[in-house]
């Protein structure tokens, strides 16, 4: 099995987490690599993984010149594929396992034989104070489910895959979502309705590392936003092209529009009952259904466009 991190940019992040990584592989008794993907055209991350490979860490490198976090993705699957891996952990180049991580999701793993991988919790810790607005919203805090718990879709933040699975399905991450965000929710999407539940395990956390360029208000919507902007290209694309996506595109803009009125009213009794979390939690619920309406209409929030470097 492999455990692979992509990363962009965030070479500095790369010891911490490989020494973490490599601990984890070392607790159990399956046979584990590690591997980074590097998405960086300049491939800046390469002498780091290599001096850490030299150091004794089971690291591998791949680079992935392709701009987007989906070609990132399939870069993974394709070298798991090529290394003969049967299982495929994601998880973030800013985030830390807890100890026995590893070790939780292959418990969980062995104990639902039917399930299409595991997802685990993340919990966020802060750089700096969150702005008052984003404090009050608790907008930081995730999902926590029972263990065993069928999940139909996940992010790659913290995500065991069946790798024989996802070949028999032929699934690789779409590259129409690489620069918008929402592949591995496609993904999942499409690995859930075709094959079988993802499972939850809540034991096997991880703490993803949040820098004070996120604890903003603006980063905060602009999430949303994104979200739910995945949430309908995502809705539009497993629905099929032609009619069979009208009854989808009808139901994504009914539901975009619930969230916009509801998003009004809660911002509107934060007002009238001068709470901060309501009207913080109300422009949120806007933002989130604004991005299904647009999504629904055929728009796409890039959020990870990239600004041309110069030279």
């Amino acid at each position: 099995m492999v455990l692979a991190a992509l990363t962009y940019r965030r070479t500095e992040l790369l010891q911490t987490l490989v020494e973490a990584l490599a601990v984890q592989a070392a607790s159990v008794p399956e046979d584990v690599r590690l591997l980074v993907v590097d998405n960086n055209p300049g491939g800046d991350a390469r002498e780091a993984v290599e001096r850490l490979a030299a150091a004794g860490h089971p690291v591998h490198y791949a680079h992935e010149p392709e701009p987007g976090i989906a070609a990132g993705r399939n870069r993974a699957l394709t070298a798991a594929a090529e290394a003969g891996d049967d299982l495929l952990v994601f998880i973030d180049d800013d985030e830390l396992p807890s100890p026995q991580w590893l070790a939780h999701l292959l418990r969980t793993w062995h104990e639902h034989p039917g399930a299409s991988g595991v997802v685990g919790s993340v919990v966020s810790s802060f750089d700096g104070a969150p702005e008052p607005w984003v404090a009050a919203g608790d907008f930081f805090r995730r999902r926590r489910l029972a263990t065993g718990t069928p999940v139909h879709v996940a992010a790659t933040n913290n995500l065991l895959v069946d790798l024989h699975l996802v070949r028999r399905l032929g699934l690789r991450f779409d590259a129409r979502f690489g620069i918008s965000g929402g592949s591995d929710t496609l993904f999942t999407r499409q690995l859930t309705s075709r094959g079988a539940p993802l499972v939850w395990c809540d034991e096997a956390e991880v703490t993803d590392v949040v820098p004070v360029a996120r604890t903003t208000r603006a980063w905060v919507l602009q999430r949303a936003l994104r979200s739910g902007n995945s949430w309908s290209r995502t809705s539009l694309v497993l629905a099929g092209p032609g009619p069979r996506s009208l009854p989808v595109r009808g139901r994504l803009l009914a539901d975009g529009g619930v969230r916009l009125l509801g998003g009004a009213v809660r911002w509107s009794a934060g007002v009238a009952t001068r709470s901060l979390a309501q009207r913080a939690r109300g422009v949120r619920t806007l933002a989130r259904g604004t991005g299904m309406v647009t999504g629904a209409c055929g728009w796409t929030y890039l959020e990870y466009r990239r600004k041309p470097t110069a030279g």
